[in-house]
């Protein structure tokens, strides 16, 4: 970290990625508007990782019951070769998460870099933005997460490498795909946040080489209260979204996404 952060910093970046990660709004385009409006240096790569862990943490407790029964009937269903449908949704979470592992590591930090642009990122917040809700007035919207086909995961999982672009929304995507395959909101949603799970992992995994590496002095106190920060937030935005998505539906992400975009549009054109 290149300085000590400040409580009001640590907050607010604590609850941006708590916020931004599991709602289908861009994570990458606050992460840039935030500190250019505030005048914030870059929080260093220990304050990431931490609230990433923050994150991941709300997911896995939220969820915890799901995870058990998935990683259960996973571990059986390999020794009897009985299927259950737990264990089909296991195995949909891994398939899905292989392709952008794939692409993840070839490509790791050279895309992201190369088109770490507030343009760029203004014009995929936009357009996947205009896609989200298209994707919510078309998609039929009438099957669970146990009913997908291995056609819909792949559809789910070649979709979620396209989040290695900037501004693009990995929970936004994911959303998006699942929801043109007729998953219903809450289905799609609840499927998304469960493919967050190896992909918040691996790319924890990705950068512990670095952390390790790393040479600056560690603030401790802003990396437990960041994680802590990200990680009630985010478990009360899972809750939230959860329970309220399939009533709202998607174009109040979609409107605000248009509303960020424009906004980074002015700030850096």
């Amino acid at each position: 970290m290149q300085e000590s952060l400040d409580w009001i910093q640590i907050i607010v970046l604590g609850l941006i990625q708590g916020l931004t990660e599991f709602l289908p709004i861009s994570s990458s385009g606050h992460l840039i508007l935030i500190p250019q409006l505030l005048g914030w240096q870059d929080q260093g790569l220990a304050f990431d990782i931490a609230v990433h862990i923050g994150t991941l943490s709300a997911v896995i407790i939220y969820f915890r019951k799901d995870i058990w029964l998935m990683s259960k009937d996973w571990t059986s269903s390999i020794i009897t070769r009985q299927p259950t449908s737990n264990s089909r949704l296991a195995w949909w979470v891994i398939i899905a998460t292989l392709p952008t592992t794939v692409f993840g590591l070839v490509l790791h930090g050279d895309l992201e870099e190369s088109l770490r642009n507030p343009l760029i990122i203004a014009a995929t917040t936009i357009g996947f933005g205009a896609l989200l809700w298209w994707s919510d007035v078309k998609g039929k919207q009438i099957k669970d997460e146990y009913s997908l086909s291995f056609k819909d995961i792949l559809i789910i999982g070649f979709g979620q490498t396209i989040s290695l672009i900037p501004g693009t929304s990995r929970s936004g995507i994911t959303i998006t795909a699942a929801l043109l395959t007729g998953l219903t909101r809450e289905a799609a949603a609840k499927f998304s946040f469960l493919l967050s799970i190896p992909i918040i992992l691996g790319a924890g995994f990705l950068e512990l080489k670095n952390l390790i590496e790393y040479t600056g002095q560690i603030d401790w106190p802003a990396i437990i209260a960041g994680t802590i920060i990200s990680g009630v937030s985010a478990y009360i935005i899972i809750a939230v979204f959860l329970k309220w998505i399939q009533q709202i539906g998607m174009a109040p992400f979609a409107w605000y996404r248009f509303v960020l975009g424009a906004l980074l549009i002015y700030l850096f054109w």
